[in-house]
């Protein structure tokens, strides 16, 4: 590779990272993930900067927390003056292209992106704001409930299907487009999927793979809704449990078909990475999800909170000069945006004291890292901003509304016992509670949330009185520039539309 290398980003929707211990787990049916993990550093402790789509995604973006960059929940918008790595790398020269999703909220959706390929799977206004004003009040036509989870099973198309499918095929096409050659700059491709998100439902192909699967089973089991902390107990309240009697194969169902949706994902990956090959391009690739899914660990499902399953996600980076190797120390999607640009020599000196991430280059060669991991949750079923810090085996989640979480990850890694009232481990609450109180004013914190909220509920409700102009990315493509017009030269157009020439 040559001059400044093309990247690969590959980006997924709630993937548990903890089937991720150094790759994807053995029993998995993911052999494409499995090769590219075989030449990638992987980060076993990798973290959402915060574990809900839109959140995740503009951190992941940005390299900065929802505190900084304001988009908090999944109807704040993303600011057009927050550079992102696209922006980055399109300044120094790339050509950036998205396929898939990002969640961008707001009238600009690409965000340094030169191009798009699809429009979103979800909308781009402030109609999914959450009301800290009403605390408890679910918002039934956009909130989660408990239907995904038993309406589990088999189906050939659904609507997160046919948008991956979609996403896939065009990602696949633009690569053709790359080898053609007739844009010489590098370029950074992203193709971002919506699955394994719910609702659980996979194609045949797929769902018979885990048919005598032994994971199908949470390791922790339901408990009781008393037994819960303050803020499982929102979520359980925001997802409707009350309403829905969830059955032992209910949950099996749901699992085996979130399994199923890895393997259909692993597909598109392996599409993706063959006409990469094909095409003799090479390429950074960098594997990546926005956030976990608990899975029914504990009784809890999708998102929302700082437990492993809903926090922790895959991190893989495969890419000249780094050596194949596990890589233990936490680390963040916050890192993303400033190894990227490390990896291809572009500086991002005039923005780093403004960004919450690190480059991975240095970690990934061997050495070594201390600094926290910060996390920040303010959107749906919380009532005041979380935040947590994820601190070498410590994990110490803060919240004004709740009592404070300590866990032990090394002796705990399921996060069963809270030792934040425990003495013996006083002096490690009082350490973390400092470095957690010297980086977030939480009053402040929840007064900027609330502002928000307040000021997108306004303008939601008077720009949907009267005419009503929709901020959804158009992907629009002309027909007359495709395939033969009598305005192109036919010889041409034959020579330069093929690849390899003269083969």
């Amino acid at each position: 590779m040559t001059g400044k290398p093309n990247i690969l980003i590959l980006m997924v929707d709630q993937l548990n990272g903890t089937l991720f211990p150094d790759g994807p787990a053995d029993w998995l049916h993911a052999p494409a993930l499995k090769a590219l993990a075989a030449r990638s550093v992987r980060f076993a402790n990798s973290y959402t900067a915060s574990p809900l789509c839109a959140p995740g995604r503009a951190a992941f973006m940005s390299g900065q927390l929802p505190s900084r960059n304001r988009v908090y929940d999944n109807a704040a918008e993303f600011a057009s003056d927050i550079p992102t790595y696209a922006h980055h790398l399109r300044r120094a020269g790339y050509q950036t292209c998205l396929s898939g999703k990002m969640h961008f909220v707001g009238p600009d959706q690409l965000h340094g992106f030169e191009s798009r390929l699809t429009t979103d799977i979800y909308p781009a206004d402030f109609g999914w704001t959450p009301d800290y004003r009403k605390p408890g009040e679910r918002i039934d036509w956009w909130y989660h409930n408990m239907g995904s989870v038993t309406g589990a099973g088999v189906a050939e198309i659904t609507n997160q299907m046919e948008y991956d499918d979609e996403v896939a095929f065009n990602a696949v096409q633009k690569l053709y487009d790359l080898s053609r050659g007739a844009d010489t700059r590098p370029w950074c491709l992203t193709v971002s999927f919506t699955h394994p998100h719910d609702p659980y439902v996979a194609r045949r192909k797929y769902w018979d793979l885990y048919e005598d699967c032994d994971h199908l089973s949470p390791e922790v089991p339901a408990m009781p809704y008393e037994a819960h902390d303050p803020h499982s107990r929102r979520i359980f309240d925001a997802n409707d449990w009350l309403n829905y009697d969830l059955t032992e194969e209910d949950i099996r169902r749901s699992r085996r078909a979130y399994f199923a949706n890895i393997s259909y994902l692993d597909d598109k990956i392996a599409e993706i990475m063959e006409t990469l090959e094909a095409t003799r391009q090479e390429a950074i690739v960098v594997f990546v999800s926005d956030h976990g899914d608990m899975l029914g660990e504990r009784g809890l499902w999708y998102k929302m909170n700082f437990y492993e399953g809903s926090s922790r996600v895959p991190l893989m980076i495969a890419a000249p000069g780094l050596d194949p190797r596990l890589v233990v120390a936490p680390v963040s999607t916050l890192d993303v945006t400033p190894t990227l640009c490390d990896l291809a020599g572009v500086s991002m000196a005039e923005v780093m004291p403004w960004t919450d991430g690190t480059s991975l280059v240095a970690l990934a060669g061997g050495a070594e890292r201390s600094a926290p991991v910060a996390m920040e949750y303010a959107a749906e079923a919380s009532i005041a901003p979380l935040v947590s810090l994820r601190y070498g085996r410590w994990k110490y989640n803060r919240c004004t509304a709740d009592p404070d979480q300590l866990f032990d990850l090394e002796t705990d890694p399921q996060e069963r016992t809270n030792l934040a009232a425990d003495p013996a481990h006083a002096g490690t609450l009082a350490a973390l509670k400092a470095k957690s109180e010297a980086r977030w004013d939480l009053e402040r914190f929840d007064a900027e949330v609330r502002a928000s909220q307040a000021r997108r509920w306004v303008v939601y409700e008077a720009l949907r009185n009267g005419n009503y102009f929709p901020w959804d990315f158009q992907p629009l493509r002309d027909a007359s520039e495709r395939y033969m017009r009598n305005h192109m030269d036919l010889n041409l157009l034959e020579t330069s539309n093929r690849f390899p020439r003269g083969e």
